[in-house]
């Protein structure tokens, strides 16, 4: 996703999963399969390094997540500092967000 519409969308419906380190935001899509836009906001990751760390992370685990995901929209937003958190321990908190997203479009109970 990149229009700011699309993103608008998905916080508007309001369905959420939280992690440690990430809240990873929800809507049903009309487009058949999964979407992902990411949110790393500077007063979390201070460095342009760390921002492009998480976001290549980021979209490394959806790529191999999304086979087994329904057609949402997802937005993964960062929602804590990053400073000395491993790699690892950021893609084990993306990747059960992942897991615990509500298998079912219609499905909104999260």
């Amino acid at each position: 996703m990149h229009k700011t519409d699309e993103f608008s969308s998905v916080f508007a419906f309001r369905r959420v999963v939280r992690g440690r380190y990430f809240a990873l935001h929800y809507c049903p899509n009309e487009a058949g399969k999964p979407r992902l836009g990411l949110v790393v906001a500077k007063k979390l990751a201070k460095r342009a390094v760390q921002r492009n760390l998480v976001k290549r992370i980021g979209r490394d685990v959806f790529r191999h997540a999304c086979a087994s995901l329904p057609a949402y929209d997802l937005v993964l937003r960062l929602s804590a500092k990053v400073a000395d958190v491993t790699k690892l321990t950021m893609r084990e908190d993306m990747h059960s967000l992942f897991e615990r997203l509500p298998r079912q479009a219609g499905d909104t109970r999260g």
